[in-house]
């Protein structure tokens, strides 16, 4: 890739965001230039988002998604949001499409603070998440971490929300390692292609807290699939409502899983800086 391309830092609750604008260009971020990136403190991501010439007729562009170490993800709820932030400005329309991994999403800007994207319909059969091994009801798997007869964390229900995601009933989402659990948790053999591993408090019908080691990006003030998963895991355990705020470390999100089965998630987007990638240098 050639120097001098411009990006924009933004977070999503403070999920730090780099976009990138590729469209007009053949160029690909391979995996290395990606960890290059996120190497440097102007330009440090959890997930970066970066714009193609769109694929399918009516979107604005497919996006590729990086996470900090140059695997790529399926979906970024927070950064979609900033996606869309960012291309509704320049083109002043407020419904928009976007192309990603995990399908075409639809994102609506009513303001910087209030964004929404349709995260489509969440996947619960184990062939869907992936597992490694069948499990009938995804509600609940056997897998824990700990002593057998003293487990740390037990029992999660799973599923995919554009990516795999794991999520753990607790009482309190910060009586846990989850840096020194995360790892391990994500790299599980019943995950072939890792996952996201979550804690999840549900304070009330209408409310859950949420900690998130994010697959390929570690712990992580917001991640929106994975508010995604947990909102959805908790309406199938009949825990919540199909509306619900999820608090992350970064502040809340807010949730509906419509009756037509797709999760509208919604929340805001900031703005931090913008500069330019000078990729030789980094290498």
């Amino acid at each position: 890739m050639s120097n001098g391309i411009p990006f924009r830092k933004m977070n999503g609750l403070g999920n730090e965001i780099v976009l990138v604008d590729l469209r007009g260009s053949s160029r690909v971020v391979d995996a290395a230039e990606a960890r290059a990136i996120a190497a440097r403190p102007a330009s440090h991501f959890d997930q970066m988002m970066v714009l193609h010439d769109a694929k399918v007729a009516g979107t604005e562009a497919y996006v590729r998604i990086y996470n900090t170490d140059g695997s790529e993800a399926e979906a970024c709820g927070n950064g979609m949001r900033c996606v869309g932030w960012v291309i509704a400005g320049e083109t002043g329309r407020k419904a928009l499409k976007f192309e990603t991994k995990a399908g075409v999403l639809d994102v609506s800007v009513t303001g910087i603070d209030h964004i929404t994207v349709d995260m489509g319909i969440p996947k619960f059969g184990w062939r869907d998440i992936p597992l490694a091994e069948p499990f009938h009801d995804t509600r609940t798997i056997e897998l824990q971490i700990g002593p057998i007869d003293k487990p740390i964390l037990h029992s999660p229900s799973v599923a995919n929300m554009g990516n795999p995601h794991a999520v753990f009933w607790v009482q309190d989402v910060h009586a846990y390692d989850l840096g020194r659990i995360g790892p391990m948790l994500e790299n599980h053999p019943i995950f072939p292609e890792r996952a996201n591993i979550s804690l999840a408090h549900v304070v009330s019908r209408n409310a859950i807290t949420l900690r998130t080691w994010e697959r390929g990006a570690g712990l992580t003030k917001a991640c929106g699939s994975a508010a995604c998963a947990a909102a959805a895991c908790a309406v199938r355990k009949k825990l919540t409502e199909r509306r619900v705020t999820v608090t992350l470390p970064g502040g809340p999100l807010v949730f509906e899983w419509r009756t037509d089965d797709h999760i509208l998630m919604t929340g805001p987007v900031e703005v931090e800086h913008a500069g330019v990638l000078d990729l030789l240098a980094t290498a």
